[in-house]
């Protein structure tokens, strides 16, 4: 599984041109492979993705209400768009807009069984000089304690010291991470799912293919690197390319 995540960042232009160019690139895909560019432009994408070999694409956030709250997306309304998963509990959402455990719980909650889930988790890089690492991510993925899991839900790890920095972890550290994922989901979801576990971090064409290796990688999200579609095409094609 390859998820793009555009952020704040798109145009029509540009959505005509990155389709152009990751069809361009694409050697054939076996995998699912999306993207979530901003809300605004669901519709273009949408449309220029008829004529690409995208299979997905879905949203950066979600709210878990309707009704009076000005500038919010609710689920129902990602439902009729026909969006494929949405991202939630991403570290800038944490950082930035103040998000805790409590309400991605809710909006867990909102989409579980509805639309796929993808739930960022990740260190500070003073977690992980600490080495404490483990302890965070638990705490992280306590909103799962107790909930019948959608098949589909899935976890992206992102260190938050990794993020647009050109630093990441080694691979087989990113390894053993993942694996711990896996097990706490499994061990304290009410249907034992163990879910895929996505990398991201300053993924990019150069280093996708040493975290694709390992056992318990399932693919990435990618940030910056989705930008560019010929870029992006050559990272679903080294994702192929590996026999797992």
């Amino acid at each position: 599984m390859i998820i793009g995540n555009w952020k704040c960042n798109g145009s029509n232009e540009m959505i005509v041109s990155w389709c152009a160019d990751y069809d361009r690139e694409l050697n054939g895909n076996d995998a699912y492979v999306a993207v979530a560019p901003p809300s605004i432009y669901f519709s273009k994408f949408n449309s220029e993705n008829k004529l690409s070999n995208i299979v997905g694409w879905g949203a950066q956030d979600v709210d878990h209400l309707d009704g009076s709250r000005t500038g919010a997306i609710s689920v129902d309304m990602l439902v009729d768009t026909e969006c494929g998963f949405s991202i939630i509990g991403h570290s800038e959402r944490r950082q930035i807009f103040n998000e805790d455990n409590s309400l991605i719980r809710e909006k867990l909650k909102s989409l579980n069984k509805r639309i796929m889930t993808i739930l960022c988790i990740g260190e500070a890089k003073e977690e992980n000089d600490k080495g404490i690492t483990k302890d965070v991510l638990k705490d992280q993925l306590e909103i799962v304690n107790g909930l019948e899991l959608d098949t589909e839900f899935t976890v992206a790890y992102e260190p938050v010291w990794a993020i647009g920095s050109g630093l990441t972890p080694e691979p087989k550290d990113i390894n053993e991470i993942h694996k711990y994922i896996k097990d706490v989901v499994q061990s304290n979801s009410e249907n034992n799912l163990s879910p895929k576990v996505l990398y991201g971090g300053s993924v990019t064409d150069k280093n996708a293919e040493s975290f694709f290796k390992e056992e318990f990688v399932d693919g990435a999200l990618i940030g910056g690197a989705s930008l560019d579609g010929s870029t992006y095409a050559k990272i679903v094609n080294i994702f192929n390319g590996i026999d797992k």
